[in-house]
């Protein structure tokens, strides 16, 4: 579990780090897709809750520490979609298109309904996704569509991301 955990942090800094910058050039009304985000809902959907929570926590830990967000933000609301994620396990057949956008589609949904409700907590520290403008509909359309892309590129690395009796 401590290797997967591991594994799938660092994949999560590295597409960060080439979401904030070679993707960033592509961007569809300022929105980027959110590989890590991917990468960490692939992660807890194939391991479970416990997985999905620690990687969401020290993934989004080192987002925070990447980005200019409050320390700890990124870390709360990825443990959430981890642990959500991990509760998924399971529940549906594995499909190669429709069950990657559903649930990077659903992840991306929740990650901007807590940070809407971290918004009206604490008003000047946490920026919302505005759910009227196209920002978040373009990321989310985003999401969606590179999921089972990202799925498939991920599954070449079962041996690392998947525990054996994931897959």
């Amino acid at each position: 579990m401590t290797k997967n955990i591991a594994w799938a942090v660092v994949f999560a800094i590295v597409a960060s780090l080439l979401q904030s910058t070679l993707l960033r050039r592509l961007s569809v009304h300022h929105a980027v897709p959110d590989l890590a985000l991917g990468i960490l809902v692939f992660s807890s959907y194939f391991n479970g809750v416990m997985t999905g929570q620690l990687t969401g926590f020290f993934s989004g830990l080192a987002l925070d520490f990447l980005s200019a967000a409050p320390l700890g933000l990124n870390a709360f609301v990825r443990t959430i979609v981890g642990a959500l994620s991990g509760l998924v396990r399971g529940a549906f057949i594995v499909d190669t298109i429709f069950l990657p956008m559903m649930l990077c589609g659903a992840a991306t949904a929740l990650k901007a309904s807590l940070l809407l409700l971290l918004h009206i907590l604490f008003a000047d520290g946490v920026r919302a996704y505005p759910l009227r403008e196209p920002l978040f509909w373009a990321e989310l359309a985003l999401n969606m569509v590179i999921a089972p892309f990202l799925f498939a590129l991920l599954r070449r690395f079962s041996s690392l991301l998947v525990n054996r009796k994931g897959i």
